[in-house]
């Protein structure tokens, strides 16, 4: 169906941008973080992570926040208990279209269950860290908004991140 509330079927042809949309759920207990070392995934293995995941199609960027918590680490999050701390437009100038990244920050202090590792093909670990005292292998546009977290600086607006 097209018309004025539709897309047309070729609209991100022609060289148009297209973005892939993820959510980033920084479970935060008192000043520590849930973190996950990443494995098998083919991207940063090896680096600490927040709970994360792409959008998948139809899914709000709530849902798909909330849906990663529960397949990640076994927490139930309500969409009501997102709040939503920013979000990084990551490119590569000059780059192709795919890789346009728009990834969306929530934090989330109250969830429901315990959290356990629930992916061992994805990750190869589950620790909670002081959100002061954070190793240093953690996905670099991850750590940027966790040391703004524990900065009280983080910027309520899209940052945009050009990549190398």
């Amino acid at each position: 169906m097209t018309g004025p509330e539709r897309y047309s079927p070729d609209d991100h042809l022609a060289g148009r941008t297209l973005l892939v949309a993820a959510a980033y759920v920084v479970l935060r207990r008192d000043d520590d973080v849930l973190l996950l070392r990443r494995a098998g995934t083919g991207y940063r293995d090896g680096w600490w992570a927040t709970l994360a995941g792409h959008v998948d199609p139809g899914e709000s960027v709530h849902e798909a926040a909330c849906r990663e918590a529960s397949e990640e680490a076994g927490v139930r999050i309500e969409a009501a208990d997102l709040v939503p701390l920013t979000a990084i437009h990551r490119f590569q100038p000059g780059g192709p279209a795919v890789e346009q990244r728009l990834d969306v920050f929530f934090e989330v202090r109250r969830w429901t269950g315990e959290p356990t590792l629930r992916e061992p093909d994805k990750a190869a670990a589950m620790a909670w860290f002081d959100l002061h005292a954070l190793p240093q292998d953690v996905v670099p546009h991850e750590r940027l908004v966790l040391q703004a977290l524990a900065d009280g600086t983080v910027p309520p607006a899209v940052i945009s991140l050009p990549e190398p």
